[in-house]
């Protein structure tokens, strides 16, 4: 695939098996630090996926764009697919890549903003968990938050999500602990700590809206006071203009309210 004139391929070796491993770079043109989003492919897709969507948000901004690759799609196509789907390689592909422009490149440290949507969506919500210390801000769009659930409510992704936890649910403890392991569900305390922003279609055919709201019934029992979400009119999307908006705010810190009501 031909890349922008700005856009670089990386290739970087793992800190956790040694694999060498990819990603995509649109460094800012800005002179002082400016904010880095990492973006995030989608289910069944490679670190491609994004950068025609996400890339013209980025240099409207004069922000930096990175596309890491966590092992691959997660279908049952992949060799790899064990390692796939927010297993904790996968995971830290994500953070080698960070680390590579952070030490080689410089970006600054105004901002580090996380944005995926539907395999995507489910990616960011397991690294904010795993992370959550590390991002201004984290954006899930139709996300899948619980494996099992999903492997019985859309059977044409069964076998691929069996590929990845290793089988069906109910075949073993072992294969019961990946599907555990891998949902966002799974980590509620450690997502109520983070600047966090979900929305879902309510229309969404692939995966449910009930997804987030089991999400938000969670958090809210947590006292989640930066957990927002959103059940929109659509289906399964990611609206990146909405993204990018809610990232400006974050960036320039601004807590005010365009119009508030009286009485």
């Amino acid at each position: 695939m031909a890349l922008h004139k700005d856009v670089v391929e990386l290739s970087f070796n793992s800190t956790l098996d040694g694999s060498r491993q990819h990603a995509l770079w649109y460094r800012s043109s800005r002179t002082l630090p400016a904010p880095l989003v990492v973006g995030l492919h989608t289910w069944s897709y490679d670190r491609f996926n994004q950068l025609e969507h996400m890339l013209p948000h980025c240099q409207q901004r004069g922000w930096s764009l990175l596309l890491p690759e966590f092992r691959g799609p997660n279908l049952d196509s992949n060799p790899r697919a064990r390692e796939a789907c927010a297993s904790p390689s996968a995971r830290q592909d994500v953070l080698d890549a960070i680390g590579l422009v952070s030490r080689e490149y410089r970006p600054g440290n105004d901002g580090l903003f996380l944005l995926g949507g539907s395999g995507g969506g489910h990616m960011a919500l397991m690294l904010a968990a795993h992370t959550p210390d590390l991002w201004s801000g984290v954006s899930a769009w139709v996300p899948i938050t619980g494996l099992a659930d999903w492997h019985r409510e859309n059977p044409d992704y069964s076998r691929h999500i069996e590929a990845c936890c290793g089988g069906a649910p109910g075949e073993g403890d072992e294969v019961d602990e990946q599907y555990r392991l891998r949902s966002p569900l799974n980590y509620l305390d450690e997502l109520s700590r983070v600047k966090l922003s979900v929305h879902h279609g309510r229309h969404d055919d692939v995966v449910s809206y009930r997804h987030t709201m089991n999400l938000m019934a969670g958090l809210e029992m947590r006292d989640a006071s930066g957990f927002f979400f959103e059940i929109f009119d659509g289906g399964h999307e990611i609206r990146y203009q909405t993204a990018f908006d809610w990232f400006d705010r974050l960036s320039a810190d601004d807590d005010a309210h365009e119009l508030r009501l009286t009485g």
